[in-house]
């Protein structure tokens, strides 16, 4: 059934004359956010579903047609067999791209992706050191390769995303304890580095956003929690079209929750500390003292686990029991309509699902689902901040670069 796309409320206390231009953009992202959803679809279909008169969805159709953010799909629909076929319209996902940058503790993620949030082209780039005007300028350097293998691709803008306190109004990463980065002001240094728009925020609120524009999870007017538990341990909640960002977005600072059962020291000095019990860096030390394999990385106990280890799949189950402790902490205060996890061993594997939603009572576990994007999670992360800027100002978009 095709939903309804419902423009947001206009507020009555804007000046007059600002009232058309903001009305005008307002219709824009609703035309384009239907197209998105329900893509390829008529024009006609477009009115329906919007409430906007065929007079206005022609024209915004036109503007966003000309900025490439739209186009005709090759197929006409005929109407009943009857009158002249309706040309459908569709998100372009030919010509334009945004960059994405995700920072981990190990590496740096650079991607592009299409209007449509999918991966075109990605690199990982390992950290030789965490300085971070260096790690930012590799960043740079790692997009425009990846542009340059794609000259007919043209730039939209980037968007940036790393776990910790990222702040997104001001452009910096705030505190990221791990790579010990201080008021870092990323959205400079990758503008400057680019000469592209930049834009940034925390990786769960971006996979928050990834889910709302393009995944299988909450959309719309639903509310969801999104749990990352990488080396970094934070969430995400939408509701109503909007992921929380909070004063200087400290939304989803969960690192220092006390978890029940939790017995892994925390840097703090307290004991079970949801990051020091969830954190990747726990795992594979755990997997390191158990023999199971002698590196850092967390997809050498997946694949340990695939090959048959019984250690390496129970630390997994381990570490999903207590995501799903996590899970229970939070839908206990949010109560959210659905729940998505990011992590490795829920992702890769349905006895790690299964032992997360063994801890939530049965309604509760039937909400949560992986993420949508289990092979690119990190790529997406850092596209989605620039693609959610782009669906929610279509208009904002620059001719110089189509």
């Amino acid at each position: 059934m095709l939903r309804t796309v419902a423009p947001p409320p206009h507020s009555p206390a804007r000046p007059a004359r600002a009232a058309d231009p903001d009305r005008r953009r307002t219709s824009a992202r609703t035309v384009l956010r239907c197209v998105l959803e329900h893509g390829p679809v008529a024009r006609s279909t477009i009115a329906r579903l919007t409430g906007l008169s065929p007079a206005s969805v022609t024209d915004h159709c036109a503007r966003l047609t000309q900025l490439g953010l739209l186009r005709e799909a090759s197929a006409p629909r005929r109407s009943g067999g009857v009158g002249r076929p309706h040309l459908p319209l569709d998100v372009d996902r030919s010509r334009l791209v945004v960059g994405g940058v995700h920072v981990a503790v190990p590496h740096t993620t650079v991607a592009l992706l299409d209007l449509r949030g999918r991966v075109v082209a990605e690199r990982r780039l390992p950290h030789p050191d965490t300085e971070p005007a260096r790690v930012l300028e590799r960043a740079a350097g790692g997009l425009a390769s990846l542009l340059g293998r794609g000259p007919e691709r043209r730039p939209l803008g980037v968007g940036f995303a790393a776990g910790g306190w990222v702040d997104r109004a001001a452009g910096t990463v705030v505190d990221h304890p791990l790579l010990g980065w201080r008021d870092v002001p990323a959205r400079t240094v990758l503008r400057a580095r680019t000469g592209l728009p930049v834009h940034v925020d925390g990786h769960a609120r971006a996979l928050a956003d990834a889910e709302r524009l393009f995944g299988r999870g909450a959309r719309g007017g639903r509310s969801a929690l999104h749990l990352f538990a990488g080396n970094i341990v934070d969430a995400a909640f939408a509701t109503h079209d909007e992921v929380h960002h909070g004063p200087r977005s400290q939304a989803g600072a969960i690192a220092h929750l006390p978890l029940t059962g939790g017995a892994e020291p925390c840097a703090c000095g307290r004991t079970g500390c949801l990051q020091a019990e969830l954190s990747e860096r726990t795992l594979c030390r755990r997997a390191r003292e158990a023999g199971v394999c002698d590196g850092h990385d967390p997809l050498h106990v997946v694949d340990a686990a695939a090959a048959g280890h019984p250690v390496a799949a129970r630390l997994l189950r381990e570490r999903a029991r207590m995501a799903g402790r996590a899970v229970r902490l939070l839908t206990d205060v949010l109560n959210p309509e659905s729940v998505i996890v990011t992590e490795i061993g829920v992702i890769r594997r349905t006895d790690c699902l299964a032992a997360l939603r063994g801890e939530l009572d049965p309604a509760r576990a039937a909400t949560v689902t992986p993420t949508s994007f289990p092979e690119s999670v990190l790529a997406v992360a850092g596209g989605a901040v620039a693609l959610d800027v782009l669906y929610r100002d279509p208009l904002s978009v620059s001719p110089e670069r189509i």
